[in-house]
């Protein structure tokens, strides 16, 4: 049975800078079989409703701006798979979570940047889920919970968002052994609460997390770890990191 993963994707230039992260997500794709299938749900699809991505050939959306033309050069041209899409859609909706498919939707670069850095060879069809945030922690749970039943059929279910993400305080000349104390805290207490299956807080975690706020301003980042913890079990820590001083680039499995 695949572990489910949340992975913090960090700037869309880990594709061509994967600093210490793209290794670490290289092993960790070594040490996984070759799922059959990947299911993601990414910060950058938010939508009031529930939706599946049917699309059988998404593009390689490059849906940012202000980076070097050689970013805006890399596709990641996996294959969609329309049925398993119907079948992420059925789930939802026989768990009362009413869904719905989307057949033209792109990859958003929460898809592609870490698969690019797992998965290389673009082989494997993935198939997204949307982000509805006004539905918080606990709705991304039940999602997970709702599509664990994947992971025994060949299916690697990932989160993708970054465990710590406030852009306006960002050092973009701080080196990786650089990290501000308000956003470690909040890294650390979050690994706590993971370890500790203490879904109580963790739901709860923008009135309990030290320096929540400040860490999160939106939240749409750390939602995508509420859907791998639902869908798995046991936590282990996997890599642990920042980048820029306030950016963390952690990447969980949920066995």
């Amino acid at each position: 049975m695949f572990p489910s993963l949340y992975i913090s994707h960090g700037s869309p230039m880990l594709a061509l800078e994967p600093g210490a992260s793209g290794p670490a997500l290289a092993r960790l794709a070594d040490e996984l079989d070759k799922p059959k299938a990947i299911v993601i749900v990414s910060a950058h699809w938010e939508s009031n409703e529930l939706l599946v991505n049917g699309n059988p050939q998404p593009e390689t959306w490059h849906d940012f701006g202000g980076f070097p033309q050689a970013l805006f050069q890399v596709q990641y041209p996996a294959p969609g798979d329309p049925q398993l899409a119907t079948k992420v859609a059925d789930l939802l909706n026989s768990h009362e979570l009413p869904a719905r498919i989307d057949s033209r939707r792109p990859f958003d670069h929460g898809v592609w940047v870490p698969l690019s850095l797992m998965y290389p060879d673009a082989d494997i069809p993935v198939v997204q889920v949307s982000l509805p945030t006004r539905g918080g922690p606990a709705l991304q749970t039940r999602v997970g919970r709702a599509l664990s039943s994947l992971r025994e059929q060949g299916v690697l279910l990932i989160g993708s968002g970054s465990i710590t993400h406030n852009l306006r305080e960002l050092d973009w000349h701080a080196g990786p052994e650089s990290v501000e104390p308000w956003a470690r805290t909040f890294r650390d207490w979050m690994i706590e609460k993971l370890a500790a299956d203490d879904e109580a807080a963790l739901h709860d975690y923008r009135q309990q997390a030290p320096n929540a706020v400040r860490n999160h301003p939106s939240d749409e980042h750390l939602l995508p770890l509420f859907f791998a913890r639902g869908a798995g079990a046991a936590f282990k820590t996997v890599h642990r990191g920042f980048t820029m001083g306030a950016l963390g680039m952690d990447i969980y499995s949920f066995g």
